[in-house]
């Protein structure tokens, strides 16, 4: 989290001190390669571990921890290769093209943007664009609360299907952040990035949030800006953003990057999304709001390369779930000799569960279409988004929905939404109540009582 708290102390990481270590030693111990190959391999995957955890776990034959750490550090150093990434110091941030990756990757493209959802087919079009509704929403909540936005997403998912105006700071930055992925993918996604877009970016993130002069420019050095992050009990500085010359340099190096006009070789769009969302990270160009545009960039890159299929999935929903590894991912990049590694691995993996995790969504859905076919009449048609919005209604007997919140969730035209909600009507299936300026449509005892029995 964005801080101007320069009191706090500085977070370091453990680390051994290798110059003790005996390096002929070491290398005189490398007979069993095998074992030594084992051994590297359960340090880098399933995760890719730091000292903090390596010198925990069990050694080669006749190494100790510091020396087995040396081991792994060497071969780190020897398969690892450059990211653009520019560290302050000058040094280049470097990873490693985990053996993983490559299979994770095979399976998003020869899905076509689409068939790595293995429940997808059996779904209406409009019920797959009700979830990339679902999809923005969730992101938008859950990245604004990575940043400190303190309200629940029951109560920012009303205040947005509802049109509410928001009550507070913590709001208005979840509105903020779902208005600008609306935005990226309906008009950015078709635009090359610039300083004047990451500015208009800037300012949608973080309008009515921050103070005017602080919106659609760069940071300054006098605006003592640093990142601090809870680590177990106490609050730390977790990163100090380089200096602002360094910045102005290296923001010109990043927009080449993600335009694909530098001068580098091929890589995958998905390594490359990860990357802009690190070195946007990592160079903290604005007063506030950063880690808000760097998610919001990893989008805008592939939707511009047609990876239309990340809508549905709110990465920060999954990042949520682990905000200290996600602080560790950056510290472990930054202080372990600028390995950009412990980043991507933690951000594909982050994918990955996003993935599992839509899947699941997308069969429990479908089994809840199904109860809704038990109970329904035979000669009665439901949509599927209309048996979605029945069993949402009769989860909780408090639950309501108007026509205005079922149109903005569906993603769908108001006409249509009334009309959806008017045929169920008319069946006995919801009820609808004036309350205030709104008609609230809540489930009736007919339906309640069928799915309660069924």
């Amino acid at each position: 989290m964005t801080s101007k708290n320069l009191t706090l102390p500085y977070f370091k990481l453990d680390k051994p001190d290798l110059k003790r270590v005996d390096r002929g030693k070491i290398f005189g111990k490398t007979e069993n390669i095998a074992e030594l190959a084992q051994f590297l391999q359960r340090r880098n995957e399933p995760q890719y571990l730091y000292w903090d955890e390596v010198k925990h776990k069990e050694t080669p034959h006749g190494f100790t921890s510091e020396e087995a750490w040396f081991f792994i550090k060497q071969f780190r150093t020897i398969v690892s290769r450059d990211t653009p990434i520019k560290s302050e110091k000058g040094d280049y941030f470097k990873w490693i093209r985990l053996s993983y990756v490559d299979e994770f990757l095979h399976k998003i493209d020869v899905s076509s943007g689409g068939q790595v959802f293995t429940s997808m087919d059996v779904l209406s079009d409009s019920n797959k664009q009700k979830f990339i509704s679902r999809g923005i929403l969730e992101e938008a909540i859950a990245s604004s609360q990575l940043e400190g936005a303190h309200t629940t997403r029951q109560a920012a998912k009303k205040m947005i299907v509802e049109k509410r105006e928001p009550r507070n700071k913590d709001e208005q930055m979840i509105l903020n952040n779902y208005n600008t992925i609306f935005k990226i993918d309906e008009v950015y996604k078709n635009q090359p990035l610039s300083k004047e877009l990451l500015f208009e970016l800037h300012r949608m993130l973080t309008e009515k949030t921050i103070k005017r002069e602080e919106q659609g420019r760069l940071r300054k050095n006098s605006d003592g800006i640093v990142v601090q992050d809870q680590i177990g009990s106490q609050e730390y500085i977790t990163h100090i953003p380089p200096a602002e010359k360094f910045v102005k340099e290296e923001i010109e190096k990043l927009i080449d990057y993600a335009n694909d006009a530098d001068d580098n070789k091929f890589l995958h769009p998905i390594i490359k999304a990860i990357f802009l969302h690190f070195w946007f990270g990592y160079l903290h160009p604005f007063t506030d709001g950063n880690g808000r545009l760097a998610r919001s960039l990893f989008y805008w890159y592939l939707l511009r390369k047609n990876y239309w299929t990340f809508m549905y999935l709110p990465i920060s929903l999954t990042i949520k779930k682990a905000p200290i590894q996600y602080a560790m991912a950056y510290i472990y990049s930054e202080q372990d000799a600028y390995d950009a590694t412990y980043f991507f691995d933690f951000h594909i993996r982050k994918i990955m569960q996003a993935l599992n995790d839509f899947n699941e969504y997308v069969v429990r859905k479908i089994s809840e279409n199904k109860e809704i076919d038990k109970i329904i009449s035979t000669n009665l048609y439901l949509t599927d988004r209309q048996k979605h919005l029945l069993h949402y209604l009769a989860s909780d007997s408090n639950t309501h929905t108007t026509i205005t919140s079922h149109a903005i969730l569906s993603s769908i035209s108001r006409q249509t939404a009334a009309k959806d909600i008017k045929e169920l009507e008319k069946v006995g299936l919801v009820l609808g109540e004036r309350e205030g300026k709104y008609i609230k449509y809540r489930a009736t005892k007919k339906l309640l009582e069928a799915l309660s029995g069924n």
